[in-house]
């Protein structure tokens, strides 16, 4: 038997402390990066913990019994973690997504959820506050979730078929548990719901119809994601990459599809109707149809390193400027030079020369996805 080694690059202590540039600037709610894209949506790590061990994510091979996670002294408090985001909508953010790990498990979340709530844009208006969870927790918290001001939820759903589902999340949790967090979430108005499937070719991808006919006829958006190369502990291989364009012709042969147009600029799926007007569901393309170009979301990890792509190789760590005592036009100074500075287009690179890249990414359990 040969026995099967993953690389692990630990980048949560691969630190990059900013410097403070000598002239400080106020915001002005519109910065933009090298490639003219604007800062809109940030999405926040509120744990590097899970309770599933989903193979795409965090495999057991790797986030065993023995794997050491963050102290909870290296983690953001939820005053900093506030204090970045106002920081952040004051640059133009306007989307915050709360993120893990699985968020959920963060104890006490509903008071974060409560503070991040109050912050307003420049110009009056309130977040659009979400969050992305397994779904395990949900149907015990989705309405101190709605009451602490959350908009909606996210849910990450790999299958219906129970087996299926189970060898995915590889911790023995059942679908009918997450159906029951979704109805929940449904019940108190945390919506709309979007529901996301990871299609992994050979492990799940015969559950692509199942999916899309149990969810057709319901208020909830389905959306497909191709398997990714996020970080490097999951072997990611592009032959286990099934495309989008694959996933709705499956689709379309049962329940014929009409495209329609994006919401909103950015928007990282790719929309489609059922012709009967009977549900929608989306894909995302990561992999396949690289969406760099108009891509405005950046994200802060668990332990407050800002990142500027999900598939970058370090971080700049705005939790050493808090916590060495720097204020908040410092700090904003700092992340309106790094966002300026900002050139990713990882996708499309990878696009061009699949095999080619080979540097080592931060862990998708670590930023979120």
């Amino acid at each position: 038997m040969t026995e099967k080694i993953i690389p692990l690059a630990d980048q949560r202590y691969l630190n990059r402390i900013p410097i403070v540039p000598a002239h400080l600037e106020a915001p002005t709610g519109m910065l933009a990066d090298k490639r003219a894209r604007p800062l809109q949506d940030l999405r926040i790590s509120i744990t590097d913990r899970c309770n599933f061990r989903c193979v795409y994510c965090m495999p057991k091979e790797v986030f065993d019994k023995d794997y050491a996670f963050l102290p909870q002294t290296s983690l953001l408090s939820f005053e900093e973690i506030t204090r970045i985001a106002s920081l952040f909508v004051a640059h133009g953010v306007e989307k915050i997504r709360l993120t893990g790990g699985e968020p959920l498990l963060r104890k006490n979340v509903e008071k974060l959820i409560a503070m991040l709530s109050a912050l307003r844009t420049p110009d009056g208006r309130e977040l659009d506050l979400t969050l992305t969870t397994n779904g395990s927790l949900l149907a015990r918290k989705a309405q101190a979730l709605k009451d602490a001001g959350l908009k909606r939820v996210t849910v990450s759903l790999d299958a219906l078929d129970d087996a299926v589902f189970k060898q995915m999340n590889d911790v023995d949790f059942a679908v009918s548990d997450v159906l029951e967090g979704i109805e929940a979430a449904h019940r108190v108005g945390l919506g709309p719901i979007k529901i996301n499937m990871v299609v992994k070719g050979g492990m799940n991808d015969q559950e692509i119809v199942p999916m899309a006919r149990h969810f057709k006829n319901t208020p909830y958006i389905l959306r497909f994601i191709e398997y990714m190369d996020v970080g490097t502990s999951n072997g990611w291989k592009m032959d286990e990459v099934i495309p989008s364009s694959e996933v709705v012709r499956r689709i379309s042969e049962e329940m014929p599809l009409q495209s329609l147009s994006a919401n909103y600029v950015g928007e990282t799926a790719n929309r489609w109707k059922h012709a009967d007007g009977s549900g929608e569901i989306g894909v995302i393309s990561s992999v396949t149809q690289a969406f760099c170009s108009d891509c405005s979301r950046a994200r802060l990890s668990t332990e407050g390193k800002l990142y500027t792509c999900l598939f970058a190789t370090g971080g700049h760590d705005l939790r050493a400027l808090m916590r060495n005592g720097k204020t908040d036009e410092e700090i904003s100074t700092v992340v309106a030079h790094i966002w300026r500075a900002r050139d990713d287009r990882y996708s499309e690179l990878r696009t061009a020369n699949t095999e080619g890249i080979q540097d080592r990414k931060v862990e998708m359990s670590y930023i979120g996805g």
